[in-house]
C-alpha cells in the first residue's frame, strides 16, 4: 500500500506538469485548430531562463516573472513572424511550422546557455511531507497547486469571459467571427502568449524537482500532446484530468512493470485514444454531413 501511495504521488507531480502543457495546448488549439509543438520548449525556456536570472544574481520570485514575461513575448513573436504570415495555409502546415519553431528555439538555447543540467532551490525546501508511509515533496505541491490554479483560470476565462468566447468563436469560424467584430489577429496573439506563458509557469514550478536543460521540451511536448488527446483535445477539463491519469499511467507503470516500459506510455495513450475515442474523455462528439 505503502509503494502504490509513493507511486500515485510520483504520477500525480509528473501529471500536473503534464496537464499544463495539455492546457497550452488546449489555449492554442481553441483559438486556431492548430496543435502549437513549440509548447515543451516554452517549459524549457521557463525554467532556463529562470535558472541563469537566478545564478546573475536576480531574486527568484523576480527571475520567475522575467522568465514568464520572456516566454510570453516568445510566444507573441512565434505567431506574428510565423503563424500570422501563413495564415489561410493548411493546418497541417502551420503544425509543421511549429514544429520547426520548436527546433529553432532549442538551438538557439543551446547556443545561448549550454547543454547541461540545472536547477534552482525549490519554493518551500527539499524537506519531504510524510503521508500514509509515502513521501511527497513541498514543491510538488506547488506544482498540483498551479496546475489545478491554470485550470481555474482557463474554465472561467472560456466559459465567463466575452475574450474567451471570442477565442472559441475565432477557432469556430474566423470569417464570422470577424464579421461580428471579433478582432481576430488580436486573439491569436492573445492566445500565443498566454500559452507560452503557462508553459513557462510549468517550468517555473517543475525545475525544482526534474532539472532543467535545452532539450527536455521534445518529451514534454509528446506528454501534452498525449494528455490533451486523451482528455479531448480544446477542453480545459480534459487537459487536467488526462494529465494527471498519464502520470499516474506512466508511474505505475515504471513502478510495477519496469522504467524501460514508461516511455511508451504516451505513445499507447495516443495510438488507444485514435482507434477507441478519437474525441477524449471529455471531448464533444461531431457528426458531419458527407
Amino acid at each position: 500500500m505503502d509503494a502504490l501511495l509513493q507511486f500515485l504521488f510520483s504520477g500525480l507531480t509528473v501529471g500536473a506538469v503534464y496537464a499544463l502543457v495539455a492546457l497550452g495546448f488546449t489555449l492554442i488549439y481553441n483559438a486556431s485548430d492548430v496543435v502549437n509543438f513549440a509548447q515543451g520548449e516554452f517549459v524549457m525556456l521557463g525554467g532556463m531562463i529562470t535558472v541563469f536570472a537566478y545564478q546573475a544574481g536576480v531574486p527568484l520570485l523576480l527571475a520567475a516573472t522575467l522568465a514568464i514575461l520572456i516566454t510570453a513575448a516568445l510566444g507573441v513573436a512565434l505567431n506574428k513572424l510565423a503563424i500570422e504570415p501563413a495564415r489561410g495555409a493548411p493546418v497541417v502546415s502551420l503544425i509543421i511550422i511549429t514544429i520547426g519553431a520548436s527546433i529553432l528555439i532549442r538551438g538557439a538555447t543551446q547556443l545561448i546557455f549550454d547543454k547541461q543540467l540545472h536547477r534552482f532551490p525549490a519554493f518551500s525546501g527539499d524537506d519531504p511531507i510524510r503521508v500514509m508511509g509515502a513521501t511527497i515533496l513541498p514543491q510538488s505541491l506547488w506544482v498540483l497547486g498551479g496546475a489545478l490554479a491554470v485550470f481555474a483560470v482557463l474554465w472561467v476565462f472560456f466559459s465567463r469571459t466575452l475574450t474567451g468566447k471570442a477565442v472559441l468563436a475565432t477557432a469556430n469560424n474566423r470569417v464570422a467571427a470577424q464579421l461580428v467584430g471579433i478582432n481576430t489577429g488580436w486573439i491569436m496573439t492573445l492566445s500565443f502568449g498566454l500559452s507560452a506563458a503557462i508553459g513557462a509557469f510549468a517550468g517555473v514550478l517543475v525545475t525544482p524537482i526534474t532539472l532543467v536543460s535545452y532539450d527536455v521540451g521534445v518529451t514534454l511536448a509528446l506528454k501534452g500532446f498525449a494528455a490533451a488527446m486523451l482528455g479531448g483535445m480544446g477542453t480545459p477539463k480534459g487537459a487536467l484530468v488526462g494529465g494527471l491519469l498519464l502520470g499516474c499511467l506512466e508511474a505505475l507503470t515504471a513502478g510495477y512493470l519496469s522504467s524501460q516500459y514508461k516511455e511508451a506510455v504516451a505513445f499507447i495513450v495516443i495510438l488507444g485514444t485514435l482507434f477507441v475515442m478519437p474525441q477524449g474523455l471529455f471531448g464533444a462528439k461531431t457528426t458531419e454531413r458527407v
